[in-house]
């Protein structure tokens, strides 16, 4: 399934990095948010036959997927700690902040689908964390366009793991209430 050294190790190294960082909008410590998208991958891990797919790796994934994105951290960094495989995988869930804004999540999406199924789990799981209440200063547009940016998700991730891909369109579909407010 996984290992939990492997799992400590990796939560470690990411509280580390992002020991600095809170969940925006919120005073929450950011390893809220990564435990939890971990928690989402080892619950779609423990659902149906899932035999093919590296769970430790997922977990690791999961622990790390805003570590070169939103920290200090580099694809070096996570080479040197975890390997290449992660450090990939990790990279894939990292946006490409030169294109364009409007271009950043297809272009990862197409990354994310070349890494693996652990790794399309990974991404699903965390946009599910990420549909909780939006900030309150979200305008009803930007509410708009995050679920349908989740829709997208799922369109060009799903098919590789049916109990995660349902969590997530329960979670786009309940979403739909903020922009009905």
């Amino acid at each position: 399934m996984w290992n939990q050294d492997t799992y400590l190790k990796t939560l470690l190294f990411a509280g580390h990095a992002h020991r600095k960082q809170q969940v925006p909008s919120s005073e929450m410590s950011y390893v809220v948010h990564i435990t939890n998208v971990a928690m989402e991958v080892a619950n779609a891990l423990t659902q149906g036959l899932n035999k093919d797919l590296d769970g430790t790796f997922a977990i690791q994934c999961a622990l790390l997927h805003d570590t070169i994105e939103d920290t200090d951290v580099t694809y070096e960094d996570l080479v040197v700690a975890f390997g290449t495989k992660v450090a990939a995988g990790v990279l894939a869930l990292t946006k490409n902040e030169t294109l364009p804004k409007e271009a950043q999540m297809a272009d990862s999406l197409k990354r994310i689908v070349q890494q693996g199924k652990e790794v399309r789990i990974v991404k699903m799981a965390d946009r599910i964390n990420n549909l909780q209440k939006p900030p309150k200063h979200w305008e009803r547009a930007k509410i708009k366009s995050y679920q349908k940016e989740a829709q997208f998700i799922l369109e060009q991730l799903g098919g590789v793991q049916a109990y995660i891909e349902a969590r997530l369109k329960q979670k786009i579909d309940i979403y739909e209430q903020y922009f009905l407010e």
